[in-house]
């Protein structure tokens, strides 16, 4: 790690002689492709070469570890990644690449990271909570605990929030959202402001209509908790989720745009050279307030694996609460803020997560005894092999090996059994300024 990061947030890249040519508005755009989603080049090779080490078992008692998949996913551009594998009490971590470009220090397992959309399944059950507790009704509707704030609220559900049918325009797509860190990272954006970019377009679908991955969902499920509560959303998932597990490396800023040491620094990469020196982008400096509570999170690998353990052995949710969690809507994976993803050695659950610089997958299974997750400091992965290698990395994680033919098997009729399919499906609409893949095709959101 950088022990001397620099007090202020480094700037924008310095215009080169093209740039200071290229008129004011078309060098926003450009930078705003590259944190929107978007279909995008092959990603160039990362400055530093793998720096790989793994945690030190007995070579007899050694768990497999995909070492050389993650040596390979760095070798494809990714600067770090961090890898955790859990067989019952026996938990092994993996690491490859660096933390920090410029002093070319190594990616350690403990770094912070930014979590993007692994924060919805924190939120997702402090809902549950209260519905368990009978402090509101997932059947309750938007209108009831947020008046006059969303049009057509009062046909909109909680628990159609929870499960991304509420037809809501996901805000992440207005260019509005990026401008104003062109001049200032730490640029704070009130929740109720990012559902205004959200409410000034279209509904996609009437309510329970259909499906579609939208941030505005959990933002709006922040806002119900503190209107059920009378108490920050963030300070609900403190006492209600974070203090009881133990999850002492796990932070919910809302303003702050650092991150508390020690940490890994987030970077775009492939950037046009005319925006970015090199092609990369330091973007680990930024105002976590773009996401709040649809992707604001900080964690480590290993808290983000105990608070799923804890979640899906029943824990933290009563079993009415835990059939609700699990309940998967029609013609999609995705259940109650959390993802089923079906693998070569069975069902498992979870999340992942994509912030600027940041990108996560956490997969548990239903008794808690088997787990992967990964880990990368950039959300940009753009060659189709490197995509292949992060689906083929959670898959050995998680199963042992790639399962047939090294890929994951998707449980959708649309592209089976293709590399990288199941990250398609959901990382180009998870928290603002997610993966950008090179693909002939995108494929599409579950309807």
């Amino acid at each position: 790690m950088n022990s001397a990061s620099p007090t202020a947030p480094p700037p924008l890249p310095a215009p080169s002689a093209a740039r200071r040519a290229m008129p004011r508005r078309r060098r926003w755009a450009v930078l705003l492709a590259a944190v929107l989603p978007a279909v995008c080049g092959t990603l160039p090779a990362a400055a530093a070469p793998p720096g790989p080490s793994v945690t030190a078992p007995a070579p007899e008692q050694a768990p497999v570890m995909p070492q050389s998949v993650l040596d390979r996913i760095v070798a494809g551009g990714v600067p770090g990644v961090i890898a955790l594998r859990r067989r019952g009490s026996e938990v092994r971590t993996a690491t490859s690449g660096t933390s920090d470009r410029r002093t070319g220090d190594p990616i350690h397992a403990g770094d912070r990271l930014r979590i993007g959309s692994n924060t919805k399944t924190f939120v997702a059950t402090v809902v549950l909570q209260l519905a368990g507790e009978r402090r509101l009704r997932l059947t309750d509707t938007v209108e009831r605990w947020l008046p006059g704030l969303v049009p057509n609220g009062s046909a909109i559900t909680i628990r159609q929030l929870l499960h991304h049918t509420s037809g809501l325009y996901d805000y992440a797509g207005d260019p509005r959202l990026l401008a104003p860190y062109a001049t200032d990272r730490a640029h704070y954006w009130p929740p109720r402001g990012l559902v205004a970019l959200a409410a000034s377009h279209p509904p996609l679908f009437p309510p329970g209509a259909s499906w579609s991955y939208s941030n505005t969902n959990y933002v709006l499920l922040g806002l119900v908790i503190e209107a059920v509560t009378g108490r920050r959303a963030d300070a609900e998932v403190r006492e209600r989720v974070l203090r009881p597990l133990g999850l002492h490396r796990t932070t919910f800023p809302l303003r702050n745009p650092r991150l508390p040491h020690p940490h890994t620094r987030g970077y775009l990469t492939n950037l046009p050279v005319d925006t970015a020196p090199d092609g990369v982008l330091d973007s680990t400096v930024l105002s976590p307030s773009i996401a709040w509570t649809s992707g604001g999170m900080v964690s480590t690998v290993g808290d983000l694996a105990r608070f799923q353990r804890a979640l899906l052995t029943g824990r933290l949710l009563r079993p009415a609460q835990m059939r609700e969690l699990t309940t998967v809507v029609p013609g999609s994976d995705y259940g109650t803020g959390i993802i089923r993803w079906d693998t070569s050695c069975g069902t498992a659950w979870g999340h992942d997560g994509a912030f600027p610089g940041y990108l996560s997958i956490a997969l548990t299974s239903g008794d808690g005894e088997r787990q992967a997750v990964l880990a990368l400091n950039t959300d940009r992965v753009l060659s189709e092999g490197t995509l292949a290698d992060v689906d083929t990395a959670v898959e050995t994680l998680y199963c042992g090996s790639a399962g047939p033919g090294g890929r994951q098997r998707p449980t959708h009729a649309d592209g089976a059994g293709e590399p990288g399919e199941r990250l398609r499906r959901f990382l180009p609409s998870a928290a603002p300024g997610t993966p950008v893949v090179a693909a002939a095709r995108a494929t599409p959101q579950a309807p």
